[in-house]
């Protein structure tokens, strides 16, 4: 083969077309995984595999039933788009009638196409159809979304992360959804602010529980975490006041308590919207005393004021915050279930308050169907 004087080489054109073939094949295998990409390859494999199946049924229909088109139908629900998902099923009904005509009538042998068989096979189209149209609603497909859940989890997760304290002090904190699921109506955010003297903590709990309160607590949570440290301590409560009142929710109420911490001093305020108070055990007498600062719950009237509380955590305090779902139930008052917490936290008074959050929750709710959360703050001795 004969080149120019500036021809490219044959095998450095070669190079470039294989490079520009594989970086093409890997950006759709990537847009096809997070469900950017074209749908054709599965459609034509499904397409493919129907044929197929009908003829292992036509074959022998013993190894191969004719229910067996459920398979494509089942995996056609969970990767095309409706569109394409009503071609594979015209594509099965087509087969269908072409066994059932082979086979002859149903009531001349067990291997017929029944009236069972053609109702089975349109009741998992039918929930395969409303399965698609489902994700192509949510814009999320099934390839990504187990991982953008957990995802998500995980950025909840780290956003409610207490940040590291100086020596001397102590933070536990354990968060329960209801139901064992992954996703909770209580959440955390925390900051250290002026230099990191000032300690600020906000422990919320949204209206509802479970998934019902999660999506909710989401959207809180990013919130409240931009607006704490951006605004006077005294301005994070109406701020996220107006912020409920402007979604217009219709369960749009949530409890709040924010701790405001210096870290040198020990001295703090409580300012709570609607929440239970604190509970701060006392090193010098061994008891522990209410702290309860006084407002309206979050997102019912615009305009809240919201009372602090002043005290200081001295060297071998504790300061307890915590969410409804610890100390109420159905058959107790919230008075018998903080009575129930503190005597139980009684028993780490003297050996220290390390991994007491989870155990707490074991110990005081451990079963019931509602959101727990549990923050410690420690004053070592």
């Amino acid at each position: 083969m004969t080149r120019g004087p500036g021809a490219e080489p044959l095998t450095a054109r070669m190079r470039r077309g294989l490079h520009r073939a594989r970086i093409g094949l890997r950006k759709a295998g990537v847009d096809y995984f997070r469900g950017d990409g074209s749908d054709w390859l599965a459609l034509a494999a499904l397409l493919a595999a129907i044929p197929a199946i009908a003829a292992g049924t036509l074959w022998h229909s013993e190894w191969f039933a004719p229910t067996a088109l459920v398979l494509p139908i089942i995996a056609g629900g969970l990767l095309l788009r409706p569109a394409n998902l009503l071609v594979l099923y015209a594509a099965s009904a087509t087969a269908l009638i072409v066994e059932a005509a082979l086979f002859g009538p149903y009531d001349e042998g067990p291997d017929r196409i029944s009236p069972g068989t053609v109702l089975v096979v349109a009741a998992v189209g039918l929930f395969g159809l409303l399965i698609a149209q489902f994700r192509s609603r949510v814009g999320v497909p099934w390839r990504r979304g187990g991982t953008m859940l957990f995802d998500l989890r995980e950025r909840i997760r780290v956003q409610s992360a207490l940040p590291k304290l100086p020596q001397r002090w102590h933070q536990e904190m354990a968060l329960r959804p209801a139901g064992g699921q992954s996703f909770s109506g209580d959440f955390v955010v925390a900051s250290r602010t002026q230099g990191g003297n000032i300690l600020e903590v906000v422990l919320t709990d949204v209206s509802g529980k479970g998934m019902d309160a999660a999506s909710r607590a989401l959207l809180l949570s990013g919130a409240f975490g931009g607006l704490l440290g951006s605004l006077p301590p005294h301005g994070f409560l109406p701020a996220a006041n107006g912020y409920l009142l402007r979604q217009d929710w219709d369960e749009g109420f949530a409890t709040s308590i924010h701790l405001v911490l210096d870290l040198e001093s020990g001295d703090y305020e409580l300012l709570s919207a609607g929440h239970l108070p604190a509970l701060q055990l006392s090193a010098g007498t061994g008891r522990w005393e209410e702290k309860a600062g006084e407002g309206p719950l979050l997102g019912v009237y615009d305009g809240a004021q919201f009372d602090p509380v002043k005290g200081t955590l001295r060297p071998g305090d504790v300061l307890m915050m915590f969410t409804d779902g610890l100390v109420e139930a159905a058959d107790r008052d919230i008075a018998e279930g903080i009575d129930r917490l503190t005597g139980e936290a009684e028993r780490y008074v003297h050996g220290g308050f390390a991994g007491a959050a989870w155990h707490l929750i074991e110990a005081v709710a451990k079963d019931v169907n509602d959101d727990r959360a549990l923050l410690l703050i420690c004053r070592d001795a």
